[in-house]
């Protein structure tokens, strides 16, 4: 019998373990979230965009930016793989380990997600390019790049909760985790895409309008250099906040959908 995803159960669930585990959850982001994003605008600034640029340019530019920036880009990535990780030990694990214990438990599960999400892109991307391919033979290629994306929700979505398995369970081989969450999902899949894009609307609105503000007070009150960092600070605070009710809503869609199995207990949640 398959499990259906009732998204105001969930986003209750999601609302009530961020306020649950709010401190720990706001020294997670600080550190794995809106940290790395910070370094990442001192450090290894993205290349500004100038009106006029053709898109010839604009792919040179960036190319020259990820050759000379990917070492410190891919450690950056690494270190809000690991937070999420953390924030889901930290949400599903019923004995309520401290930060240090999540840490350390979510390092050692960052090479079966890792691994997890190799082999999911591995399988994935080749798929996309020959549908890509195949559509601009009879489309714009713009419109067939964005029908290509619009079906690669799909697989997204069917392998969402491979990191809730991992973290919420002492599961580390990256293809059973991935069996898990196509199992976990199977027949929620528009209820989860309509959940989290939902949820993802809502914030990008709240973020554009937020950051519209801050702009306009930024331009009036500073300049130059302070005022991008001031702006990609405020960015970051937001974005961690966002990122974090995200992981949240993961952990609740798993918390909903996980059949509990011999020895397991029915809920992360009771």
């Amino acid at each position: 019998m398959v499990t259906r995803l009732d998204s105001s159960a969930a986003w209750k669930s999601a609302t009530a373990m961020v306020d649950t585990n709010r401190d720990m959850l706001m020294a997670i982001a600080g550190v794995f979230f809106l940290l790395p994003g910070l370094i990442g605008a001192v450090f290894v600034p993205a290349p500004v965009v100038r009106p006029g640029v053709s898109d010839a340019q604009m792919m040179d530019a960036m190319q020259d930016y990820y050759a000379g920036s990917l070492p410190i880009l891919l450690l950056l990535s690494l270190i809000p793989m690991a937070g999420m990780l953390t924030m889901l030990v930290t949400m599903l694990d019923a004995a309520r380990p401290t930060v240090g214990q999540a840490i350390r438990r979510s390092l050692s599960t960052i090479p079966s997600y890792f691994a997890a999400q190799m082999i999911v892109a591995l399988g994935i991307l080749p798929v996309l390019l020959v549908v890509v391919a195949g559509l601009s033979l009879a489309l714009p290629d713009r419109l067939a790049t964005a029908i290509a994306f619009g079906a690669l929700m799909y697989p997204v979505m069917r392998t969402m909760l491979i990191a809730p398995v991992i973290a919420g369970r002492p599961e580390r081989n990256p293809i059973a985790a991935i069996r898990e969450s196509l199992r976990l999902t199977k027949g929620n899949t528009g209820r989860m895409l309509a959940f989290i894009g939902l949820a993802g609307f809502l914030f990008l609105v709240v973020y554009g309008l937020v950051m519209m503000f801050v702009g306009v007070v930024l331009v009036l009150t500073t300049g130059g250099e302070t005022q991008r960092l001031l702006a990609e600070t405020i960015s970051g605070v937001l974005l961690a906040v966002g990122y974090t009710y995200f992981v949240a809503m993961l952990a609740a869609i798993y918390g909903q959908l996980a059949v509990p199995t011999a020895g397991q207990a029915a809920s992360v949640f009771e």
